[in-house]
């Protein structure tokens, strides 16, 4: 079954689950960059989910991604992250930072010039990919949409405690979270902004 095929007021709970979290295992694979897109909660769950990957050498830059200002850093979500990762000892070399993107499509449309201007688009063979685990499979479509064909992706979620696969039904944020990004995925499917995909549902 095709995603367009889905209306989200029928899914019923393990539909949703097989939407929003198959084929989003980290396959363990290295590479050459490593992509954080941003968020309010990006330097709680995200970051430490970025810089283990890096201390463990699976690639050796980091890629912030992300424009939104919230109030109480008065700091793009990029240079929040970029200011703490130089804190935790990521040497500022390893560090690149996209600062103009406001939604998902944005960031990786605005990282790809990042991306072409530090390594030249074709010699890319492999980005990881760190987001928390309700948002990894929209940033994975739209990565697939957007991004070259050649480019591969590796898929490296950060828990955040309510919205692992076992358990984002069991509280009312997991439940907000996993069912508005399932409705997105639908909506933004049907309207054409993210490619088509099958899925066992």
């Amino acid at each position: 079954m095709y995603i367009t095929q889905l209306n989200f007021e029928e899914l019923t709970r393990e539909q949703i689950t097989k939407l929003i979290f198959s084929d989003t295992e980290d396959d363990g694979h290295n590479g050459d960059c490593i992509l954080v897109v941003g968020s309010k909660t990006a330097v709680r769950y995200r970051l430490p989910a970025a810089i283990e990957l890096y201390k463990q050498g699976r690639a050796k830059k980091i890629l912030f991604s992300g424009g939104m200002v919230f109030e109480d850093s008065g700091m793009t979500e990029a240079a929040l992250l970029k200011k703490e990762a130089l804190i935790l000892g990521v040497p500022e070399k390893d560090i690149l930072t996209e600062e103009r993107s406001l939604n998902t499509v944005e960031n990786v449309l605005a990282s790809l010039m990042v991306l072409q201007r530090e390594f030249q688009l074709q010699n890319i063979n492999r980005i990881l990919v760190v987001t928390n685990t309700f948002h990894m499979k929209r940033l994975a479509m739209t990565l697939r949409t957007y991004m070259p064909s050649w480019i591969k992706f590796t898929l490296c979620a950060a828990e955040d405690g309510v919205t692992r696969q076992d358990n984002w039904h069991l509280s009312e944020k997991g439940r907000i979270r996993v069912r508005t990004e399932a409705e997105k995925i639908i909506k933004y499917v049907k309207h054409g902004s993210i490619k088509d995909e099958k899925i066992q549902i």
